[in-house]
């Protein structure tokens, strides 16, 4: 058997074990072990082998005003190797830095595909960047070409170091047509000898919640086959429909909108919103063809907002949730509605999923789950031994194949130190081995000597019928050194007023201990990233700032304010 024969083989039985054992926790996280091979290339050691022939759907797209694109595993095929063909035409060359900014459009997954065919390194990138965020993507990643559409092309104007900008869809002086794909063979092969399944395939850039974004290099292995766990997770089977809702640009979008699907032989559904609408996400999902879907907590929290019980023609087997932590109040809700449980999960952009709920285990509402198969999970205290609560921490030795390569803005940079990567998150682990979440390692603070977790607050906010999204930051005080501070986003028609602060602080006193309870509320937006994480590193600069201005903001509310509620503390 031949090198890449093997490595096809080696990942297809480590694919089926998965899926063999997908309702049976202990019997895959016991048995699976990660495929080891010295050359892969996913797109054509697995995605072609698969594709074949093969007639079955491999892509969806919908549109906001019902129309649709479909397309075959053996069109996907095929068009990525015409892809392939035109990359290699105009000089592309393994290594080579590709920034693929596009929409959800066939054009991204066919890119996407042909340039790993030809050893190139693609560096996602979200259609809300802006000409700034594109030049230092471009100065810091030595990105070389790009791929946008029209909506697109503008930003580009003033972009210094590229060789060649390609547009898809139109024609634009300065840049090569898209076009010119049609005309190259549905044939391609490869001049190169077999990839290396460490060589570089992903230059993703992070979200940027606490700092300037910092590149995370994945390779032809990490990426493609470490997305095993996340296909686990999930609980993908041959023939599901998977629509998951994630912007193009972000990793989440690779993990549930590309690999993890396509690693089961699901059909990817990508819905195009111009804004999105939860009611028209819940009449799609009535339509009863969705079985599997993915969404971060940010769109969980507006799908509540609806009447979920009048929606009941679902096909709707498996609810997941990633991105951030999934409130219990919203799980228990959908499952009240519909009869199923929202699975939480967690993985990072270095990452494929670490930990999660899979299908089959006992769902703890508000757990994060166990450590997925191929992953051993930690949490480390402040002496950097294993303990019942600590920074999330994953083993090294061995090390498991869905963890990055490194940080390709910092080479030097230890991934890993003392046997583990470390993620920065802090979390506790029941009797049970289920983790829950705590918080950022710099989201946690202290207040009158006492560790405040962010995260448990805005579950017990969001709780209240009035809130729609809550984020708590360390409000700077004389006497507890900080205090809870709760940033409150409203539902619609609900004002924000005394009455509704007076409720609020009411309501969170019958629920927390006294040194969590929040001691200071503003109803406010909160500031995100543009992947729709909440940015508190934001909230926290412009709380030390009003305080040591010695205001206050407008609706900002106080405990003290309300000397009825006051009781012993």
């Amino acid at each position: 058997m031949g090198t890449t024969a093997r490595a096809t083989t080696l990942f297809l039985q480590a694919r089926d074990l998965l899926i063999t054992y997908r309702e049976d926790y202990e019997a895959a996280y016991r048995q699976f072990a990660w495929p080891q091979f010295e050359t892969f290339n996913w797109a054509l050691d697995y995605f072609d082998v698969y594709a074949r022939g093969n007639q079955q759907p491999a892509l969806r797209i919908i549109e906001e005003d019902g129309s649709e694109v479909t397309l075959s595993f053996d069109t996907v095929r095929e068009r990525s190797n015409q892809v392939a063909n035109f990359l290699k035409r105009l000089g592309v060359r393994r290594g080579d830095r590709i920034l693929l900014m596009l929409g959800n459009q066939p054009q991204l997954w066919e890119l996407t595909l042909g340039a790993m065919k030809l050893g190139a390194v693609v560096s996602p990138a979200a259609t809300l960047l802006t000409p700034a965020d594109l030049q230092d993507r471009v100065t810091r990643g030595h990105i070389t070409i790009a791929v946008t559409d029209p909506s697109c092309a503008g930003k580009f104007a003033s972009i210094n170091g590229l060789q060649a900008k390609i547009l898809v869809g139109e024609t634009l002086p300065g840049w090569i047509s898209y076009d010119e794909v049609d005309g190259q063979s549905v044939t391609f092969q490869a001049d190169d000898p077999p990839t290396r399944a460490t060589d570089p395939f992903l230059l993703y850039f992070t979200s940027g919640t606490t700092a300037k974004p910092k590149m995370v290099l994945h390779t032809h292995a990490s990426y493609p086959v470490g997305h095993l766990s996340t296909m686990y997770w999930i609980g993908l089977r041959e023939g599901d429909q998977h629509l998951n809702i994630s912007s193009p640009g972000w990793a989440k979008h690779a993990w549930s909108s590309f690999f993890a699907p396509w690693n089961a032989g699901a059909t990817i559904v990508a819905y195009n919103q111009a804004r999105f609408q939860a009611k028209k996400l819940l009449e799609l999902l009535n339509r009863g063809e969705i079985t599997t879907l993915c969404a971060p907590p940010t769109v969980w929290r507006m799908v509540i907002l609806e009447d979920l019980a009048a929606y009941r023609n679902l096909a709707l087997r498996e609810l997941v949730s990633a991105g951030e932590p999934l409130n219990p109040e919203v799980i228990e809700q959908v499952q009240t509605a519909w009869g199923r449980t929202i699975r939480d999960g967690y993985g990072q952009t270095e990452t494929t999923a670490l930990v999660g709920n899979s299908p089959g285990q006992p769902v703890k509402p508000g757990s994060m789950g166990r450590p997925l198969p191929g992953y051993a999970v930690v949490a480390l205290d402040e002496a950097g031994q294993p303990a019942n609560e600590g920074e999330i921490a994953v083993r090294v030795e061995p090390r498991p194949v869905g963890l990055m390569a490194g940080y390709a803005d910092d080479p030097t940079r230890a991934v890993a130190t003392g046997g583990y990567y470390r993620t920065g998150d802090v979390a506790s682990i029941d009797e049970d081995g289920y983790f829950w979440y705590i918080g950022r390692a710099d989201d946690v603070f202290k207040s009158a000597d006492y560790r405040i977790s962010p995260f448990e607050i805005e579950s017990a906010l969001i709780e209240h019928d009035a809130v729609a999204e809550a984020a708590v930051v360390p409000s700077p005080d004389p006497i507890r050194l900080t205090v809870p501070k709760a940033f409150v986003v409203l539902k619609p028609g609900v004002e924000p007023s005394a009455e509704t602060a007076r409720e609020l602080f009411r309501f969170l006193r019958e629920r927390l201990a006294p040194y969590k309870r929040v001691r200071r509320l503003q109803f406010a937006e909160l500031p995100k990233t543009i992947s729709g994480k909440i940015r508190r590193v934001e909230l926290r600069a412009y709380e030390q700032q009003l305080r040591s201005e010695g205001g206050r903001a407008a609706l900002e509310f106080w405990e003290e304010d309300f000397p009825e509620l006051r009781t012993r503390a």
